[in-house]
């Protein structure tokens, strides 16, 4: 089989445009499915994608034509490439031309650029799936069943530009989702609890304690509450931040906020960069090398958008803090965006963390819950949806356990409620962030996994109705 870093120069020697960008993926993948306390699935799968964008000058400007294909064979490239030309030349100037990027001494070539694609199998599982058994049992004798997967995926990205850019990346990316299902009480219907963990490597991840954290969920799933429609006083865990603030950074392109479309639009023109957004000292912040968030530390864009260009492939990319110390410092900018807006580069960066100078965990914050009536503490949100881009209000719906504090105790259960917030409104309602930890995004988790949040206490966070069945 054809090496992909062979494939790429093969389609640049190809390339009759005066520029041309190749992106090979490689991807690799190993799972684990289970059902009612039993292993049901297990495989691993290999798969190949390649990415042709074509430059082409013109009396008016440069047009781009982007091809992506799988699996492409040998014989199958010379027609990608000029499947790419053949775009380029039908279409109009691109408005985010810009000149293709080229070596830079802070960024060298990858010295792995043609070695062979970095690969998972069932290994990555030798240590997890054991202990996973051990649960299993642990469960049946609990009288508790338990479904889920566990996700593994290696993706080798070779990028080679016409203007000499040989660059290499590999990332790994597992995900594990568990339920835990015990039968009902209190006349109410089945109880239900989740939990995820996103990781590298599945050698920091513990079956165990999160069985016993799921039991202890059911646990307090034994009493029901109905509680109506209202603002509460709400403890969001790290997932359901991440979900959240994932979302805000997607709406954050500098270009759509100087054009007055979004929540970071300044009333009379330009954009709130230097507003205070938060009381707390928060920092949103993206660092490709991150530990234990690792990613890409340069541009790998597929496409061209608000916050992205082909045009930037390659270019490097830095540690960028998009909110520091509660003020808002950066948005999302490429090079031609940030040539209208007058902002400094800011591409997007595959991970998030944010930090509040919090030290409680969520244990602890809720032990200090109390006095000032009901509280709620959630597990995860799901179908989150935009309602208003200008002020970036966002509905959803709670899911698998929402919890009752009273004095500093979980009481019970309530029932799901659907929610009606802004991220953006809520960093700035916020009263308590705890420390920040590694978190698996339940709603995001398919499109973003690399996500470090504390919890947040919302004094009065907006169930705007009751949520049944779900």
């Amino acid at each position: 089989m054809t090496k992909p870093h062979e494939i790429v120069e093969r389609a640049l020697e190809l390339s009759r445009a005066d520029g041309c960008v190749v992106i090979a993926d490689e991807t690799s993948t190993a799972h684990l499915r289970w059902a009612g306390n039993a292993l049901t699935t297990n495989g691993v799968t290999r798969g190949r994608s390649l990415t042709v964008v074509a430059t082409v000058d013109g009396a008016k400007g440069t047009a781009s034509g982007v091809v992506s294909r799988s699996a492409v064979t040998a014989e199958e490239l010379e027609p990608l490439v000029r499947a790419a030309e053949a775009a380029a030349r039908e279409a109009g100037p691109a408005e985010d031309a810009q000149p293709l990027v080229g070596p830079d001494a802070s960024l060298p070539d990858s010295p792995g650029f043609t070695e062979s694609p970095a690969e998972t199998s069932s290994e990555v599982f030798a240590a997890f799936a054991p202990a996973l058994g051990d649960s299993f049992a642990r469960a049946r004798a609990g009288g508790r069943e338990l479904y889920g997967f566990a996700h593994h995926e290696v993706v080798s990205t070779y990028l080679g530009t016409s203007t000499g850019l040989r660059l290499r990346h590999d990332q790994p990316t597992g995900t594990l989702e568990i339920n835990a299902k015990s039968p009902a009480a209190d006349g109410g219907g089945p109880r239900s609890a989740w939990a995820g963990r996103a990781t590298r490597d599945f050698t920091d991840v513990d079956p165990a304690a999160i069985d016993a954290e799921l039991a202890g969920r059911l646990a307090w799933a034994e009493r029901r509450v109905e509680l109506p429609a209202g603002r509460y006083e709400t403890l969001l865990p790290p997932s359901a931040v991440a979900d959240l603030l994932i979302y805000q950074m997607w709406s954050s392109a500098a270009r759509d906020a100087a054009e007055g479309r979004t929540v970071f639009s300044r009333p009379g023109g330009g954009t709130r960069i230097g507003e205070k957004l938060s009381p707390l000292p928060m920092t949103l912040r993206s660092d490709p090398h991150a530990p234990g968030l690792e990613a890409a530390p340069f541009v790998i864009a597929h496409s061209s958008g608000d916050d992205a260009s082909v045009f930037d492939n390659g270019l490097r990319l830095p540690a960028t803090d998009w909110l520091r110390d509660g003020v808002l410092h950066q948005l999302l900018t490429t090079r031609h965006s940030a040539g209208l807006t007058g902002l400094p580069v800011a591409p997007a960066i595959d991970n998030l963390i944010l930090e509040a100078e919090g030290t409680r965990s969520l244990e602890e914050m809720v032990a200090a819950t109390g006095g000032q009536g009901p509280a709620l503490l959630l597990t995860c949100l799901w179908y989150i949806r935009e309602v208003d881009p200008a002020t970036l209000l966002l509905t959803g719906l709670t899911r698998d356990g929402v919890y009752l504090v009273e004095d500093g105790e979980v009481i019970g259960e309530v029932n799901n409620f659907r929610f009606n917030e802004s991220p953006v409104d809520l960093l700035s309602r916020a009263t308590e962030a705890g420390r920040t930890e590694i978190t698996l995004p339940r709603e995001w988790g398919d499109w973003f996994t690399r996500a470090a949040m504390p919890a947040l206490r919302i004094p009065d966070f907006n169930m705007s109705s009751v949520s049944k069945g779900v």
